[in-house]
């Protein structure tokens, strides 16, 4: 997620952010708390579609996951599309096993699978799933917290990208696991339309603006980035980041780094 802001010595920061909905509420709490103003301009949509539900429901049959050992999720609405499925199927949906089920989420998002979630993945024996959740909330984070593969196979419920150019997030993720020694089944969970960063640049195209127009206009505007993978993303089409969060499991990481980055741009203006 990323975040543009704005300072003023007199008045207190506004923060414009581009998160999709599902997390724009948490971000913008966060920031009032700081006595930061929350403007949300979102710039990408991320929802299930007919077609990914039905896609990912074949993934969850009794025979599917009897061949896999793991499920990896990349995203909060990753885990959501997984939820709504399960809704529509006979459940539990993990067939008995001798081993341990992996589940791998990222941060905040683990929140999701709560009893709820493992009632209806596993039924009353939770002890048959093992949930993991990496230190440092990024893909390649999770891909080292699930070790060496050995071939087993892990089901990767990630974003069709439509309209757009797919990022490399999701690939580079991919081919980690294939190092590692997985085995990774994607399926196509949900759909992003547009990017944030993309989303930015052609919002601004439509005005006549492009980003070297933005940093001339306002030479004091800071731009953070919710973690080193967002980051790298905004680099690649030309926007340069100021601000990176060294803590990508919470939003909490990203706003106080940006209220220091604050703080230390007033006291030089003093």
């Amino acid at each position: 997620m990323h975040i543009l802001t704005t300072t003023t010595t007199t008045n207190k920061p506004t923060v414009a952010f581009t998160t999709p909905p599902n997390y724009a509420n948490r971000l913008s709490h966060l920031l009032t708390l700081k006595s930061i103003t929350p403007l949300w301009c979102p710039t990408i949509t991320t929802e299930p579609t007919p077609q990914t539900l039905s896609s990912l429901a074949l993934h969850l049959s009794p025979h599917s996951l009897s061949l896999l050992s793991a499920i990896a999720f990349p995203s909060r609405t990753a885990i959501t599309a997984f939820s709504t499925v399960s809704l529509s199927l006979t459940t539990p949906l993990l067939p008995p096993r001798e081993d341990t089920f992996i589940i791998a989420a990222l941060g905040k998002d683990v929140e999701l699978i709560d009893s709820t979630f493992l009632l209806n993945f596993c039924g009353d024996d939770i002890s048959r799933v093992n949930v993991l959740v990496p230190t440092i909330a990024t893909p390649s984070g999770l891909v080292q917290l699930l070790g060496t593969g050995r071939g087993r196979k892990v089901l990767c419920p990630v974003p069709r990208v439509v309209g757009l150019e797919e990022p490399p997030v999701v690939p580079d993720f991919l081919r980690e696991l294939e190092a590692s020694g997985w085995v990774p089944i994607r399926v196509d969970a949900y759909e992003t339309r547009c990017g944030e960063v993309e989303g930015l640049l052609k919002s601004l195209r439509e005005f006549g603006w492009d980003w070297e127009m933005v940093r001339r206009r306002w030479p004091h505007l800071v731009v953070a980035a919710h973690g080193p993978v967002t980051a790298a993303g905004a680099e690649r089409l030309g926007v340069n980041v100021d601000v990176v969060s060294a803590r990508s499991d919470s939003f909490q990481g990203v706003v106080d780094a940006v209220e220091a980055k604050l703080r230390g741009l007033d006291s030089s203006c003093m």
